[in-house]
């Protein structure tokens, strides 16, 4: 379309809306400002604009408009009021609320003893990661239950350091033959 003819239908829509003259250079300026009051961002906004800074946007495009200072006002208001009430609370005395605490079985032990979590509500990982010469070698089980996993973490913590000690064995009996 030849922009003669957009700038015309532009003055007749706005003619018949009984509007004042308007260049279709100030819509963008109307899509900015009306963009932002209703929340969009910056950058978004900047990069459906077309421009390559989200400051030029901000700077030349958006304008505040009384709808925005009222918003920013209440917001400030809220802060105050929660503010206020945070200070009346603090100086108040106060019981302690009940005790929610609940245990949880972190993914660290003492070490020698391996971690148990939950993986989904119906699978659980025992692991056992020792170090040795260095290097760790971590071993798995998996079970539907923690005290199933419990108990086989167990029963490899005692394989595998069984195996740990029978290496060292044989590594000392090699020095030794050597």
């Amino acid at each position: 379309m030849d922009p003669a003819a957009v700038r015309k239908r532009l003055s007749t829509v706005l003619k018949r809306a009984g509007c004042k003259r308007l260049r279709f250079h100030d819509l963008r300026h109307t899509f900015a400002t009306a963009s932002l009051e209703h929340g969009m961002d910056a950058k978004t906004l900047s990069t459906i604009i077309g421009h390559v800074s989200s400051s030029t946007t901000l700077n030349i495009y958006a304008h505040v408009t009384d709808e925005m200072q009222r918003t920013a006002a209440a917001k400030i208001d809220r802060g105050i009021v929660k503010s206020e009430a945070a200070q009346e609370v603090d100086t108040a005395p106060r019981n302690p609320p009940p005790s929610i605490f609940q245990p949880y079985k972190g993914q660290r032990r003492k070490p020698g003893t391996g971690c148990v979590s939950q993986i989904n509500d119906h699978l659980w990982e025992g692991r056992y990661s020792p170090v040795i010469n260095g290097k760790r070698m971590a071993r798995n089980v998996y079970t539907k239950t923690e005290t199933e996993c419990e108990k086989k973490l167990a029963e490899l913590i005692r394989e595998m350091k069984a195996e740990i000690a029978a290496g060292k064995k044989q590594t000392k009996q090699e020095s030794a033959a050597s």
